[in-house]
């Protein structure tokens, strides 16, 4: 995605609208002021930098955590224009970051494709920020101007002379404005890694100098195969075998439109999709993954036929022929449709069209052409499709136990009486024990209890067929009355929230991350939509008396006692809960499942891809991944009595 060096200087800058309210109103233009609007102002000015590689005018991106979490993002681009604005009076550099809406990448002269939020980065970023120095080098002179809180003093000036082009941005997070200013190396790592494979060839030479970090990190994300490597590093971090040797990747144009696709097939049984529009993540999908789908179903079924492997009225459904597949979708057009309120799915008509025909044609070569991975990914997909067809048996002998049963719910339930969903709720409570108590505590209008025993199925390792009228799963689905899978219906879930209650141990870990499990890929919605939660009990009752405080962690444990003491030389007792069977339901009430003084998790999709990933190493079948998450982990992980 290469031009000629076509004029861009302040000619192609223009105003829509002043820099108002973005201080006032931060999450409008960033989201939140939590760490998720922090990360974003960095990859705003990374955005900016990746147009300049888009328009082919910038090879390397320099980015860097200084002390302070003070940010430097540094390119050798044509660097931001400095002449007088024709209509702002003052230089187009100054504009960019003090005017909302002034960029160049409306009028269609500086920029052919871009991503970012088209001229309001630079702008939100200044007026988010306690500080901000620019620096921009025109190949002439190099040129400075220092902001604060959105405001300069000076205007820009000349401090030097130099050969070099390009553009460098310091600035600091107002911690007016943001909860934490800290930085999470991972989180930034994770997205300009996505950036680098994105677009091939790009360097960006990524490093953590704050000196309170153990050691210098330091990254060179430079991947000439582009999507090519995002998919090996996707099948590399989940420990997952690929199926086929090699990665497919085709690509193709259309006007000033460009695609490509890199996918290669693994040995789990879940896809994973990742679609990109210049550059943006697409995670609600859009017309290029529509697009890709459909045309790599009807390539698979007719090669199929084609080549004799498909009787004659059979056919491979969708999810047949993405079972196990791993794939990056990514467009770059002049102009981006964005749908829905986070702007996460593409709705340019004309790509959907330009994708199936580029797919068709490609894919159907690649096939022909290497017959002996053809065949591998073909078997692939008969075989989820036998897999299907058990599990459509499956659903149906549970369907008719269901209505000879008169849809009756588990034993082991307690139900509630209250019937609106918003104001029920039910407890997942690990073991009978655990579950008594819950029982003789709860609030017996709103709160329903289901005990589990026994070790569950752990998902991840089995396809639907086997999931479909398991004894240990089947009492969740029935009680949570929604069904799973294809059959899933959010419309019946029978109460508001969700939660799992197990122990504050590796045992009850283990049993969270297994219905965690369940949920993430066989009843997705119920996360999305904010249904489940993690019950908090009490590691320790800390008494002295009749004065009970009940504490979460050590931390809380050691300031509970010293508050008992009140300054005296006495006794405070500790009991450390083993396990929810310990309490009595005057307890457990109190502490983990009275509403007025319960703390709970809620279960969020922030970052579904990541969720996957995680979910797929931590309950797949290869070790060594596994190892190494728990190894990077581990300092994370309190209170557990291992």
């Amino acid at each position: 995605m290469s031009q000629t060096n076509q004029s861009y200087d302040e000619n192609q800058i223009q105003v829509l609208e002043g820099l108002e309210a973005v201080r006032k109103r931060p999450g409008m233009y960033i989201g939140s002021t939590g760490p998720k609007g922090l990360h974003h102002l960095v990859y705003e000015i990374v955005d900016n930098s990746i147009d300049e590689a888009l328009a082919g005018f910038c090879s390397e991106i320099r980015v860097d955590i200084l002390e302070g979490d003070v940010i430097s993002v540094s390119d050798n681009g044509r660097g931001i224009p400095v002449g007088i604005h024709p209509k702002e009076g003052i230089s187009a550099a100054t504009v960019v970051f003090t005017i909302l809406h002034a960029g160049g990448k409306f009028g269609g002269g500086g920029y052919k494709v871009s991503g970012g939020l088209h001229g309001v980065g630079a702008s939100v970023v200044n007026a988010l920020s306690q500080w901000l120095e620019l620096t921009v080098k025109d190949g002439e002179h190099v040129y400075f101007q220092r902001f604060e809180r959105g405001a300069y003093s000076e205007p820009l000036k000349i401090i030097g002379d130099t050969t070099e082009t390009g553009t460098s941005i310091k600035f600091k997070a107002d911690g007016e404005i943001f909860e934490d200013t800290h930085y999470d190396y991972e989180v930034l790592l994770k997205r300009l890694r996505e950036q680098a494979f994105l677009n091939a060839g790009i360097k960006i030479v990524f490093s953590d100098k704050r000196p309170e970090s153990e050691e210098e990190k330091s990254e060179t994300l430079h991947y000439e195969g582009g999507i090519r490597h995002f998919v090996e590093h996707i099948h590399k971090v989940k420990g997952l075998e690929a199926l086929n040797s090699k990665v497919i990747y085709f690509s193709g144009t259309q006007g000033d439109s460009f695609a490509e696709v890199a996918m290669q097939y693994n040995d789990s049984y879940n896809e994973v999709i990742l679609s990109f529009a210049n550059n943006i993540h697409t995670m609600d999908g859009g017309s290029h993954e529509t697009g890709f789908k459909n045309s790599l179903t009807k390539v698979i079924n007719e090669y199929g036929k084609k080549f004799g492997l498909l009787k004659d009225g059979d056919k491979l459904l969708g999810d047949d022929v993405r079972e196990g597949l791993t794939a990056i979708v990514s467009v770059k057009l002049t102009e981006c449709e964005f749908e829905g309120q986070t702007k996460g799915r593409l709705g340019n008509p004309e790509v959907k069209g330009f994708m199936e025909k580029m797919v068709s044609e490609k894919l159907m070569s690649f096939l022909e052409e290497n017959p002996a991975e053809a065949k591998a990914i073909f078997e692939k997909a008969t075989a989820a499709q036998r897999a299907r067809e058990a599990a459509k048996k499956a659903r149906e002998t549970a369907r008719r136990k269901s209505a000879m049963e008169s849809a009756s719910l588990p034993g082991k339930l307690a139900d509630c009486s209250e019937h609106d969903v918003e104001k029920t709720e039910i407890y997942i409570v690990e073991g009978d024990s655990a579950g008594g108590s819950a029982k003789e505590g709860r609030d017996r209008k709103y709160q329903a209890i289901l005990p589990l025993w026994g070790k569950m199925l752990n998902v991840e390792k089995a396809r639907i067929d086997k999931v479909y009228g398991n004894e240990k799963l089947q009492p969740v689905v029935t009680a949570l009355g929604t069904s799973i899978g294809e059959d899933f219906d959010i419309s019946k879930l029978r109460y508001g929230k969700v939660i799992i209650m197990a122990d504050a141990d590796v045992d009850g870990s283990h049993i969270r991350t297994l219905l965690l499990t369940f949920f993430f890929r066989f009843m997705r919605p119920l996360i999305t939509n904010g249904n489940i939660y993690i019950a908090q009990p009490p590691l320790f009752k800390v008494y002295r008396g009749k004065q009970v405080r009940y504490a979460f962690s050590d931390e809380e444990r050691d300031r509970y006692i010293e508050e008992l003491k009140d300054g005296k030389d006495v006794n405070v007792d500790v009991q450390r809960y083993k396990g929810l069977g310990e309490m009595d339901p005057d307890q457990l009430w109190e502490t983990t499942m009275d509403p007025e003084r319960r703390t709970m998790i809620r279960v969020d999709m922030e970052d579904a891809v990541k969720a996957d990933e995680t979910f797929t190493i931590l309950m797949g079948d290869k070790v060594a991944p596994r190892r190494e998450f728990i190894e990077t982990n581990a300092k994370y992980v309190q209170n557990l009595d291992i």
